[in-house]
């Protein structure tokens, strides 16, 4: 009898211990319940249960049930969080045919109520059972009481993510880094700017002030972070440091990720780290990688300290001086001059509808015979757009350099701004590479205003390609298509602020002058095509404040 007893006790015991251990396993509180109810099921014998938890409101609702009709569940009414919640309870259960309710409290909380049927063998719940209920019940509420935590955390730290994402400043991502700027703010431009050139996804920037050091923003795991920067090979970091030597600290850096590290330096002196992670093209960082990471490090801890000295001013003088250096930066992210060939002819136009906009055009001599030109729109306008519009500027220049197929280089656009867009942001975008030997020119269109190839009397529009840039992951992949440019041949590409331009009758420009006037001027070369172009747009608008940007590249083949 007495080993009877120790044999039950100790499958009691494992069946407690591997209760614990599944249920603490995955912080979903639909898993931690089915759990709990099958573990009561096959212990103690019994086909019907359920779980009811307090919501927000403090009103129960089913979580979980199992074995019960749904006539039963449909009589269940939520019971507010009172007096009379256990009066309510016993009602419920006497009347559907329940034998046991046992409450979940979790540090004097009441949580809510754990609901079981009766045993198959129609017999009492024994001591025995009582007591190993009350225990995983125990676990169950501390369980089910982290995960409700963990669950709010994480709600408000995606609100919290959401609000930072939304930058109200842009800034000049090599030259004009050293503006005054909160740290915050210099810390995500400072993320933005070396992820997108870098192509990296694990990074932690670190500030060192006094004895202090202090995680402005990481990617790696907070424990294991601290061993690395608690170590004395950390301390003696002055300059850039490729982990990639055969050492206990280079090994402890690369279980972590961590595969270069850079000081931010001011007169001498460290101010702070920047830890980054090997890049998603498997490339190693080189020379000039690491010199343009070390120059924008040093424009960031620069605006850091100049944040901390004249954070009050800063506040009063913000707004606009935000705006105006980022129309500053915006126009130098533009191209400052276009390409002299005696194979075509192109030229190009901005002009934002507020100080800071999101259009965005690009012309780039790729090699001798290649040229790759591209307009954008980002949705919504102010420096939430340029925001995204520079982003976008710096993920093209990093892809131009991969020699990848324009179809499968708008695939990986696309993944890229998706991951570092929010609230419904996207952007329609038209990209194409000319061979200037053949003339035959090669493009994808994301859902941007097709543009027109004008060919003497007949106009053809370029819509070839997919979906809107940055609305989610690639699921469908883009599509290219090869046109063969003649002689003469005109390529006009715009944005919406051109034929959606309004009068002051809230009349817009539209399709069909926009196309006849384009059809009447094809002889015209590109720089007085595109002046026409605009002429006519602001005649049509006489004055009137525009709500979008206007933008309009006109590309002639000789």
């Amino acid at each position: 009898m007495q080993l009877s007893e120790s044999n039950i006790a100790l499958r009691n015991l494992s069946a407690i211990v591997d209760f614990s251990n599944n249920i603490n396993s995955n912080l979903n509180l639909k898993f931690a319940i089915n759990n709990l109810l099958l573990t009561c099921f096959g212990k103690l014998q019994i086909t019907k249960g359920m779980v009811v938890l307090f919501d927000s409101d403090k009103e129960l609702q089913i979580v979980e049930s199992k074995g019960i009709s749904n006539e039963i569940l449909e009589k269940f009414l939520s019971i507010k969080n009172g007096n009379n919640t256990v009066e309510n309870l016993k009602a419920f259960i006497s009347q559907n045919d329940f034998l046991l309710c046992e409450k979940i409290e979790s540090s004097n909380n009441l949580l809510g109520f754990l609901i079981l049927g009766k045993k198959i063998t129609k017999q009492e719940f024994s001591t025995e059972d009582k007591q190993f209920l009350d225990t995983i019940i125990n676990i169950s509420s501390t369980t089910i009481q982290n995960i409700q935590n963990f669950d709010e955390l994480t709600n408000l730290n995606k609100k919290l993510d959401s609000k930072v994402n939304q930058l109200n400043s842009i800034f000049d991502l090599g030259k004009e880094f050293g503006s005054i700027l909160e740290i915050e703010h210099v810390s995500k431009l400072l993320i933005y700017s070396i992820s997108a050139q870098m192509l990296v996804s694990k990074y932690a920037i670190i500030l060192f002030s006094e004895n202090e050091k202090q995680v402005l923003d990481s990617k790696y795991e907070d424990e294991k972070l601290k061993i690395i920067l608690d170590s004395k090979e950390i301390e003696e970091i002055a300059e850039p440091k490729l982990l990639n030597e055969d050492n206990d600290f280079c090994k402890e850096c690369a279980k972590l990720g961590i595969a270069l590290i850079v000081p931010m330096m001011i007169k001498n002196k460290r101010k702070g780290l920047i830890l980054l992670g090997n890049r998603i093209t498997k490339q190693t960082y080189s020379k000039s990688d690491i010199e343009y990471i070390s120059s924008i490090a040093g424009f960031a801890i620069i605006s850091i300290e100049n944040s901390r000295l004249f954070k009050e001013t800063l506040e009063k003088e913000k707004l606009e001086k935000d705006l105006e250096i980022a129309r500053s930066i915006q126009i130098n992210l533009l191209p400052s001059k276009m390409p002299i060939s005696d194979k075509y002819q192109i030229s190009a136009s901005n002009n934002s509808a507020k100080q800071v906009g999101g259009d965005f055009f690009d012309v780039v001599e790729l090699d001798e015979d290649k040229l790759l030109i591209a307009i954008a729109d980002v949705s919504g306008k102010g420096i939430q757009a340029s925001l995204l519009m520079a982003n976008l500027q710096a993920f093209l220049k990093s892809i131009y350099k991969q020699n990848y197929n324009l179809a499968e280089a708008s695939n990986f656009v696309n993944d890229l701004v998706s991951e570092n867009t929010t609230n419904g942001s996207f952007i329609t975008f038209f990209w194409g590479i000319l061979n200037t030997s053949t003339k035959e020119f090669t493009y994808v269109n994301m859902g941007h205003n097709p543009p027109l190839l004008v060919r003497k009397d007949k106009i053809s529009k370029l819509k070839k390609g997919g979906m809107i840039l940055g609305v989610m992951k690639t699921l469908i992949p883009y599509e290219s298509e090869i046109v063969q440019l003649e002689k003469n041949d005109t390529v006009i590409l715009f944005t919406d602020g051109v034929t959606e331009a309004m009068n002051n009758k809230k009349e817009e420009y539209g399709d069909e002058r926009f196309e006849n006037l384009c059809l009447s001027n094809v002889d015209e070369n590109a720089d007085d095509l595109l002046k026409i172009i605009l002429d006519d747009v602001d005649s049509h608008a006489v004055g009137a404040m525009q709500s979008d940007d206007i933008t309009a590249m006109v590309l002639k083949i000789k």
